[in-house]
């Protein structure tokens, strides 16, 4: 998965329709720069290729030449490919940091329900492998005396920790979004990042 194909179909989402300019200024106003490693071109990039795949439509092409002339929309094949990929991003704990990010940025565009279910999907990814970091250390003291070197040990612990750091933040999204934190795709009030139709229903 790509955390700037995510990003730039929320983006687009969200205004409904946007030139490139808009999507890089809104991701650079989130440092998406610097978590995801969004760059100007990469956006450009992705505005052309999903415009290929009938994911973005562009719906304005302004007089003159260079890409922020041309404005795009999502098609409904765009909007299927954007809930996709989010749920993913949400629920796969292989995903990488980046992707998580991004997710996380998007995520009120979904309804309440449907963020905690994905998210306690990863949840329970999350506690397996804690039990495996700590059967890998449990491991460890069988092998170091078949020529294991034991530094490797500290491998595992890492794993471990940023798992344990990882289990521990969820479970406080989660109990933050049951507590009813944060204004989601499905209640009253303007969700963050949906399009402008839906954000003033």
């Amino acid at each position: 998965m790509s955390a700037t194909r995510l990003l730039v179909l929320g983006v687009v989402r969200m205004y409904g329709r946007a030139h490139g300019y808009q999507v890089r200024r809104e991701l650079l106003s989130w440092s998406a720069d610097k978590w995801a490693n969004v760059q100007p071109g990469s956006i450009y990039h992705a505005l052309k290729k999903m415009t290929a795949e009938d994911l973005l439509a562009q719906v304005d092409v302004e007089p003159g030449a260079g890409p922020d002339r041309v404005a795009y929309r999502l098609t409904a094949e765009g909007e299927q490919e954007y809930q996709l990929l989010l749920s993913k991003a949400l629920s796969d704990p292989q995903l990488n940091h980046p992707d998580l990010s991004a997710a996380i940025s998007l995520m009120t565009t979904l309804p309440r329900a449907r963020v905690i279910n994905l998210l306690r999907h990863r949840l329970v990814h999350l506690e397996a492998e804690q039990r495996q970091a700590r059967m890998m250390l449990e491991e460890l003291k069988i092998s170091m005396g078949m020529g294991t070197p034991e530094h490797v040990g500290e491998l595992y612990r890492l794993w471990g920790g940023i798992t344990d750091a990882s289990f521990t933040w969820l479970e406080g999204l989660i109990a933050r979004l049951e507590a009813g934190e944060y204004v989601m795709a499905d209640e009253s009030g303007d969700a963050f990042g949906e399009p402008p139709s839906r954000a003033s229903e």
